[in-house]
């Protein structure tokens, strides 16, 4: 016999689990017994999103569902931010929420929440457990569905009176086996579509990635002769130095790229669903006829033709499809001219444009992407400092970026904290801006506690850079809840343990950098940069400037 939350332990730890994150909460007091002595590591976090959040990122980086306990109510609430970017980032995840009793249910008792309702439209399947003996045919359900299909969040609800019961259920097996398709004929079937394509181009995006996935992208972006952009997001799907990699579909896409797009006559998506950022929102094409020969790739079948009508939709995953097409000769379908002017437009873009100020964002993350180890792990929220990241930081390799499509603020801190923990001897750095670290910065007593030491970069410019830019341009000259007043983040970074100090000119970084390195613990470096330095093209001057005319 067994109480409930051994049981629930039990399966955990038969679906392969190592390591949970939880805030604890009286409604699963249970749970964290059962986790006593089982040999799961339970990372103790300091808010449900941050939680959550560490949750999704151990997912990205492993491919198995990440797993998160909260409690009832607020726990659950603070915890949604993390199930939202595990949806819209198709992210494998197990939210695990304690729960009133069932005898005190539609009583608005202490803390109560319908989960069905509130969780319904962000995650895959929302559930609760009314039995015991059912706990493993429920946790068996939430990881497979988690990882069926298109990836994405499951939460289960977990009566506190069911974990306290006792029953005596065997245990379910681990991950499902699913049966690979023969992919061949859709492969050469795509290349049927694709083939005589004068301007073709492929985006990689999505679920399922590997290193190995990487490797097959570039072993056909050879063979073929294609050009390959990645979604939003997704850098790290094709080393950056690649000569077909022409760039990212990101929220400042390169101007030159997006033509390409709209220029192209013939189009591979793999894996992405080639959604609102990614597509310009929605702009790039035209969903009602946009001319072009479409192969769309994905692992749910609803996805192809839900905005744009594709030639051939093939239902599978990105990965297992491009292994199929990697077996295929080259058909000599590619256009080198095309392609070599993309690559060319690609680096014209990554040449760093000056911005002012004594700290330049765009020298601060060259110098990171020309002298870190080529499988240091780089971590970030949202904001315009994200910008100078996302175009001008080379990815080398596969699982080296872990960055929020959702757009999440707060996510660079958590991340870069399960990355650390999930890779200890690799390098892992979160670039956050001032306000977007502020949103979970006390996550840094979790990395001391867990012994997690990541360097966080902070782009400090005293307020919310993306709003303003948006109100500059909107509303010119009127400013209004965009400004911040900051503490001094060396000084907190050394209040929680790490090391900290403050950059005030570009040529101080990497000496402050390596000096972090060598601390042995977390460390902060703040950088103080000129609030002009908006975006990597436009000042805050030009931005009131374009709202002016505009007006």
């Amino acid at each position: 016999m067994r109480h409930g939350g051994r049981i629930l332990a039990d399966q955990l730890r038969a679906q392969g689990v190592r390591r949970v994150f939880s805030v604890p909460g009286e409604s699963f007091l249970a749970v964290l017994d059962g986790l006593h002595g089982s040999g799961i590591r339970n990372v103790v976090c300091r808010h449900e999103g941050g939680a959550a959040m560490m949750a999704e990122a151990t997912a990205k980086l492993t491919g198995r569902p990440g797993v998160c306990l909260v409690t009832r109510g607020p726990g659950a609430t603070n915890a949604s931010a993390g199930v939202h970017v595990a949806r819209q980032d198709s992210t494998p995840l197990v939210l695990l929420v304690g729960q009133i009793e069932r005898g005190h249910r539609d009583r608005e008792a202490f803390q109560e929440v319908d989960l069905r309702a509130m969780f319904g439209p962000l995650a895959k399947w929302v559930a609760e457990i009314d039995s015991v003996e059912r706990i493993p045919e429920y946790m068996a359900r939430a990881f497979a569905v988690a990882t069926a299909g298109r990836p994405g969040p499951v939460v289960l609800g977990l009566p506190e009176d069911v974990l306290n019961e006792e029953a005596e259920v065997p245990d379910r097996g681990g991950a499902l086996r699913r049966a690979e398709p023969d992919l061949a004929g859709a492969a050469a079937e795509a290349l049927d579509v694709l083939r005589g394509a004068e301007r073709p181009l492929v985006i990689a995006g999505g679920p399922h990635w590997s290193e190995a996935a990487a490797a097959d992208l570039a072993r056909v972006a050879e063979a073929q002769g294609w050009p390959v952009a990645c979604a939003f997001r997704r850098q790290d799907y094709m080393d950056n130095r690649h000569p077909h990699y022409v760039g990212d579909l990101n929220v400042g896409v390169s101007p030159r790229l997006a033509q390409r797009v709209r220029e192209a006559d013939a189009l591979l998506l793999l894996g992405t669903r080639l959604g609102d950022i990614s597509s310009g929102g929605y702009g790039l094409l035209d969903s009602r006829a946009h001319g072009k020969r479409i192969v769309h790739v994905h692992a749910d079948p609803e996805e192809p033709g839900r905005v744009w009508a594709p030639d051939l939709a093939v239902t599978a995953e990105a990965p297992r499809f491009l292994r199929a097409l990697a077996g295929r000769p080259g058909a000599g379908i590619g256009a080198a001219e095309w392609r070599q002017a993309a690559r060319a437009d690609y680096e014209w873009w990554i040449t760093p444009q000056d911005t002012p100020g004594a700290v330049k964002q765009e020298r601060v993350i060259r110098w990171l992407s020309d002298n870190l180890p080529e499988d240091a792990i780089l971590t970030n929220g949202a904001g315009n400092f994200a910008a100078f990241l996302h175009r001008y930081f080379s990815y080398k390799r596969y699982g080296t970026q872990l960055a929020p499509t959702s757009g999440s603020m707060g996510y660079g801190v958590p991340a870069a904290i399960a990355a650390s923990l999930e890779h200890p001897g690799r390098v892992v750095v979160c670039v956050a801006g001032d306000g977007d670290v502020q949103m979970t910065l006390n996550e840094l007593s979790t990395a001391v506690q867990h012994g997690a030491v990541p360097i966080v970069v902070v782009m400090n410019n005293g307020r919310y850079g993306t709003i303003r830019m948006h109100q500059e341009r909107t509303y010119p000259g009127r400013v209004s809840g965009t400004d911040l007043a900051n503490p001094d983040f060396a000084a907190l970074a050394r209040a929680y343990g790490g090391h900290g100090e403050v950059v005030h000119r570009t040529e101080d970084f990497a000496h402050a950098f390596l000096r972090a390195r060598e601390w042995g613990t977390f460390a902060i470096i703040e950088c103080r940069v000129d609030g002009e330095a908006l975006t990597p093209s436009q000042t805050l001057a030009q931005a009131r400037e374009q709202g002016l005319r505009a007006g």
